[in-house]
């Protein structure tokens, strides 16, 4: 190996412990804890439940495909964690 490419291999080795280390990835019982943090907020009795409803059947999907869609937003590539 040249000294040339042993510094790009150093480099290009850097960079990916740097980003790994930067973010950790999303997760969807993340997403599910925004979800139940949002429903925290109604008041409603019956709106409330709904908002449980939902975010337990939006879990469960996301658990089995790793994409999270909770009407308003899809995005997928989640941990199933």
């Amino acid at each position: 190996m040249t000294g040339k490419s042993k510094y790009l291999l150093a480099a290009g080795l850097f960079l990916l412990a740097a980003q790994a280390g930067r973010a950790e990835p999303m997760k969807c019982s993340g997403e599910n804890k925004t979800c139940l943090s949002v429903c925290s907020k109604m008041t409603v009795p019956a709106v409330l439940a709904a908002c449980l409803d939902n975010c337990r059947s939006v879990q469960k999907s996301c658990l089995q495909t790793g994409c999270w869609n909770n009407g308003s937003s899809r995005y997928c590539g989640l941990m199933k964690q």
